[in-house]
């Protein structure tokens, strides 16, 4: 990582995705792709010999994955309307399936899992990654700025979102039959000298913020709130901790000690 630039959650799903064994040539099914951050990642760690399928039930937001993997030159994904709880029959075999931030959003979480499991091989990947709010905003310094703009950021969770699905991935994993392997967390720090876009996060998710009466555009006011951020940062010399993240890889049993149900 170089000197002044926060660690950002890409580098923490990188990370987590070869450390749980994605890499050349594997056939890889992103859920819950929205925009295709994690869809063009992977098509980068799959390389030309692999292939990604991703998935998403919002087409507008599918429309803009398949748009940015085009200017990629991400010939090896494709982009499918669908739910990860009824994925088309087509979608088998595959040698890893990946969710970032889905499970939370997701009435039977165990039940999605094991939908999402029935794609892959025997033997083969499910990587998950999903945040914890308990945790976090955390700082030893007061940071009133800094506390606000991580409410706002909040709005992205919608109501009804499992604000703990970190903590839950090993239960989850586990009650959906798979072996799970790993489950770790890394937390996303900020110092006067390395950190996290939170005012671009606020910016794209304005209308939601306001909407859900967290604050008004004139209180939040976006152009200035980088600035104003920074300022805080720097002028307390405080260290602010806004995300925890938590990252699982599991396997699907191999045929000889079973599949998931």
């Amino acid at each position: 990582m170089m000197l002044g630039m926060s660690l950002s959650e890409r580098d923490l799903t990188e990370r987590l995705l070869v450390d749980a064994g994605i890499g050349p040539g594997m056939r890889v099914l992103d859920v819950g792709c929205g925009r295709g951050e994690v869809s063009l990642l992977l098509s980068q760690l799959v390389g030309e010999s692999g292939a990604v399928v991703a998935i998403d039930r919002d087409a507008h937001w599918l429309g803009v994955a398949r748009e940015r993997a085009r200017e990629a030159g991400a010939a090896n994904a494709s982009f499918v309307v669908a739910d990860m709880s009824d994925l088309p029959k087509e979608l088998s075999g595959l040698d890893a399936a990946v969710g970032r931030r889905v499970l939370m959003y997701q009435a039977d979480p165990v039940g999605a899992v094991r939908g999402v499991a029935s794609a892959v091989r025997p033997g083969g990947l499910v990587v998950f990654q999903e945040h914890d709010a308990s945790m976090v905003p955390a700082s030893v310094a007061r940071l009133p700025l800094h506390a606000q703009a991580w409410r706002g950021s909040g709005a992205r969770w919608s109501a009804g979102a499992n604000l703990h699905m970190g903590f839950d991935l090993w239960a989850v994993l586990g009650a959906a039959g798979l072996e799970v392997q790993q489950v770790r967390a890394e937390a996303i720090v900020q110092t006067p000298d390395a950190r996290h876009p939170t005012a671009g996060i606020v910016r794209a998710i304005l209308p939601r913020i306001t909407g859900a009466g967290v604050a008004t555009e004139a209180e939040i006011d976006v152009e200035t709130l980088d600035a104003r951020l920074e300022a805080e940062l720097r002028g307390s010399g405080a260290t602010y901790v806004g995300d925890m993240v938590f990252g699982a890889w599991a396997r699907r049993p191999s045929a000889a000690s079973g599949a998931p149900e």
